[in-house]
């Protein structure tokens, strides 16, 4: 008899199917390839919807964003080569109804237009809200302003009625639909209000300390607008241009991607824990599926087939499994993912283009990998198996796998998930913090099986208990596989519950209940004491006011600085833009000094945030040149002040600490908290119409809205890896089944009864989930003090009853998976579990 080993490798699948001896491999690879495919899916549509509609997005083939006029020379430079051009202007302003119509105010995102707008994609309007769209070509005529429909519920207005804009009064002409270029980021929360660019001057809303970007933007043929873009890219570099920068369909617009890209990783992370969860539940049913076949691979040999055949039948089995299993998760992963659109409303648009088959193609492929890298090993040894086992059962029986094979599996498989979470960062810290709570998990476990054997007083404790230790103790590399698995499940199950519900909370309790929640901005020096009076008779007693200045560094210690002198996107950004500083004789009372001295009316000198003194690599006695408005300003550093951002407090990079800066533009800030008086608001927007007023707390609710979207998603991907855990725990259950069946005949067969057996079964079981569930809690505990004391940065104490919760889920989730893993253990006659052992 001698079968080709395609032939052998369909048949052995077969019968092992209708056998369910595949099932936990199947299950533990569907899990790992939807969890990775629904995000793959997810983030492959996010890249082609964004290059559809980068063109669209960025409102022309090229753009000049700054933050002044954009420079006479980019604009000269864009006719000669004939390209079009137009330019906008955006900044946050208030925007409010007339007295008449009840004199509500609200935070609007204002945009000036120019004819020409978009160069690239369509706006739409609409002549009222809830009325057909319809694309237009047109902007708004000189007295009328476009507007989101928002607006109108929040000011109580309609279409035809006047909004009040600073000085001037425009009438509400159209809705704004869909605004091709409108990008994201704060300011994406407040309506857009868009005016044509000759009404721009009756408003009085632009003033010389006002923060203004405007965007230049040009469409083109492609060797022109190439031609400009790389021009344009030279001259940002020089040292005399600055705060001007080139967006491009390579470069696109970082802010408009940075909320989702947060999401993107925060499904990455959870997704690569369950893939490596997977991996262990392949390894551990691999194992237990090479044991079950170790006779049957002995007969194989009797009747003649040759090791060559029947590694080949088990690699075609495996491989057959594995493509099924892999595309059964790719469709689950697509159905996933689409749910993911949906959480992200809002964030997301669900006008996506269709995927690519990228992610069905890694799906397959990590579906394989992932089976072959740890589930083949055990079962190529089946190959290996003597003949003579079929007399001699001690003979032939399952070794530990080469350092070697293991080796090449796990650093592929690795390397894959290093390749999927798109960021190299995380992806090391996933899986190296995964390798480190499993070396934990295994070196405490392995401790506590030690000291459990020698504290159970064997004379004195009950004959269940006993026994279960004697079990546990039996199997020590066993109980530390279970222990270990089900832990670092449960450590990712509590570490989310903690983030999503104790940290979180803690986070919103840290801001004091008397902080501020207004932030009013563009006051200028002539309104100042009237501003003031306003707020103390409106029963303000306690305020923070100061002058708001804008300036931009130009050198550290007499060397030029721009953001080629960085290699932190985070320190490029600064030097790039212009900083607003600011000028107290007294330190602020919610500033604290941590180096250096805070000297009163010091001329000369600035103190400095310390953590942008840590980005910029600022220290005490460094000498810092800023340009304030066209004024040179050179000072040193005398101090650095720890700032306590999540205070509402009102708080400066860098300070002066004198009263004033002669001969500069200044505008003040004043953060308070609003009192309860109705209308309190309205009335301030009405007697100074030229302020910014932002109302922190709905700004709060919204960033608050988004964070629990994205919460909400990432919940919903822990499913799978919370299943993935369930998985591993089932199958390091089971992997000991025979034995534990074997032994249990055996003490059945001296007079155990099987409420006794039954009884230590259980004490076995919750054992391990206690052990585990503790283990785990304990060590989300320290990860969420972590997390609070330095990325959160408040003070957290965990209950004391989250390791007990943890240890009570841990043991409740054991005994389940043993209740379904092991039923049949007991159930079996005695005479057949000792027969099977026999042959």
């Amino acid at each position: 008899m001698n079968l080709s080993f395609l032939r052998l490798g369909w048949r052995t699948l077969w019968r092992d199917l209708r056998a369910g001896e595949l099932r936990l491999l199947m299950v533990a690879v569907t899990l790992a390839v939807a969890a990775l495919t629904s995000v793959g899916f997810f983030a492959d549509r996010l890249q082609g919807g964004l290059q559809r509609d980068a063109l669209q997005l960025l409102g022309g083939d090229a753009v000049v964003a700054s933050d002044n006029p954009t420079p006479q020379a980019f604009v000269d430079k864009a006719r000669a080569l004939g390209l079009q051009t137009v330019s906008t202007m955006g900044f946050p302003t208030m925007g409010r109804a007339s007295d008449a119509q009840g004199g509500a105010s609200k935070l609007v995102a204002l945009k000036s237009v120019a004819a020409g707008y978009p160069l690239r994609g369509s706006l739409k309007v609409a002549d009222a809200p809830g009325a057909p769209e319809q694309a237009t070509r047109d902007i708004p005529a000189p007295g009328d302003v476009w507007v989101d429909a928002p607006l109108l519920d929040a000011l109580g207005l309609s279409v035809g009625d006047p909004l009040l804009l600073g000085d001037a009064q425009l009438r509400i002409a159209r809705i704004i639909v869909i605004e091709p270029d409108r990008g994201a980021g704060f300011m994406s929360f407040a309506p857009r209000v868009m005016l044509n660019e000759a009404d721009v001057p009756r408003t009085g809303l632009v003033q010389p300390a006002s923060r203004i970007t405007y965007r230049f933007a040009v469409a083109g043929s492609a060797a022109a607008v190439k031609a400009f873009a790389d021009w344009a890219n030279a001259e940002v570099k020089k040292p005399e241009v600055r705060a001007v920068r080139v967006e491009s369909l390579e470069s696109g617009r970082p802010e408009m991607r940075q909320t989702l890209d947060r999401a993107q990783k925060f499904l990455n992370l959870v997704a690569l824990l369950a893939a490596l969860l997977s991996a262990v539940a392949v390894a551990l049913a691999a194992r237990g599926f090479a044991a079950d076949h170790l006779d049957a691979s002995a007969m194989l040999r009797v009747l003649g087939q040759s090791q060559r055949t029947i590694a080949g039948a088990y690699t075609t089995e495996f491989a057959l499994v594995g493509m099924f299993a892999s595309a059964v998760g790719v469709g689950l992963g697509y159905l996933v993912h689409n749910v993911f659109v949906l959480l992200l409303a809002g964030l997301v648009e669900a006008a996506l283009p269709a995927p690519s088959l990228w992610p069905v193609a890694f799906g397959l492929g990590m579906g394989l990998t992932l089976l072959f890298a740890f589930g083949l090993p055990p079962v190529l040894q089946l190959a290996q198996v003597p003949p003579l086992r079929v007399i001699r059962r001690d003979v032939g029986g399952l070794k530990p796998a080469s350092l070697a094979v293991l080796g090449v599996g796990v650093a592929g498989f690795a390397a894959l998930l290093l390749a999927v979470s798109s960021d190299l960062k995380l992806g090391f810290i996933a899986v190296g913090g995964f390798a480190a709570a499993v070396a934990l998990f295994a070196g405490l476990s392995w401790v506590a099986v030690k000291l459990l054997r020698r504290l159970v007083n064997e004379a004195t404790a009950p004959r269940w208990l006993v026994l279960a230790t004697r079990q546990i103790s039996a199997r020590p590399v066993y109980a530390v596989v279970q222990v270990s698995s089900l832990a670092v499940g449960l450590l990712a199950l509590v570490l989310l519950v903690l983030l999503r519900t104790d940290l979180i909370s803690s986070w919103r309790q840290a801001t004091p209940p008397d902080a501020p929640n207004r932030f009013v901005i563009n006051v200028m020096p002539e309104q100042a004491e009237d501003f003031q009076k306003s707020l103390q008779t409106g029963g303000v007693a306690k305020y923070d006011w100061y002058p708001m200045i804008r300036g931009r560094l130009l050198a550290v210690n007499g060397q030029p600085v721009g953001p080629d002198s960085y290699t932190e996107d985070r320190a490029k950004r600064l030097v790039d833009r212009e900083f607003n500083l600011s000028t107290a004789a007294q330190q602020p009372t919610h500033n604290q000094i941590v180096a250096g001295r805070w000297t009163e009316n010091e001329a000369g000198a600035v103190s400095v945030e310390e953590g942008i003194a840590q980005t910029l690599g600022l220290k005490l006695g460094d000498r810092l040149l800023f340009d304030i408005g066209g004024v040179q300003n050179e000072a040193r550093i005398t101090s650095l002040r720890k700032v306590d951002w999540g205070s509402m407090r009102a708080n400066f990079f860098v300070m002066y600490p004198v009263e004033s800066l002669e001969g500069v533009a200044v505008t003040y800030l004043a953060a308070y908290r609003a009192p309860e008086t109705q209308g309190f608001d309205n009335a301030l927007v009405r007697q100074f119409p030229n302020i910014t007023n932002v109302d922190m707390g709905s700004t709060i609710t919204q960033v608050q809205r988004v964070l629990d979207q994205v919460i909400r998603a990432v919940e919903f991907l822990f499913a799978f890896t919370l299943a993935a855990g369930l998985v591993v725990l089932f199958a390091a259950v089971t992997a000991t089944r025979e034995e534990r069946a074997r032994e249990f005949a055996i003490m059945r067969a001296v007079g155990a009864r099987a409420s006794l057996l039954r009884q230590v079964q259980r004490a076995e079981l919750m054992g391990v989930g206690l052990l585990a569930g503790f283990l785990a809690s304990a060590v989300a505990v320290a990860v969420g003090w972590a997390l609070a004391r330095y990325v959160f940065d408040f003070a957290w104490t965990a209950s004391p009853w989250v390791p007990l919760a943890g240890a009570v889920a841990g043991a409740v989730l054991a005994l389940l998976a043993g209740w379904w893993g092991l039923r049949e253990v007991l159930r079996r006659p005695v005479v057949d579990t000792l027969r099977r052992a026999v042959e």
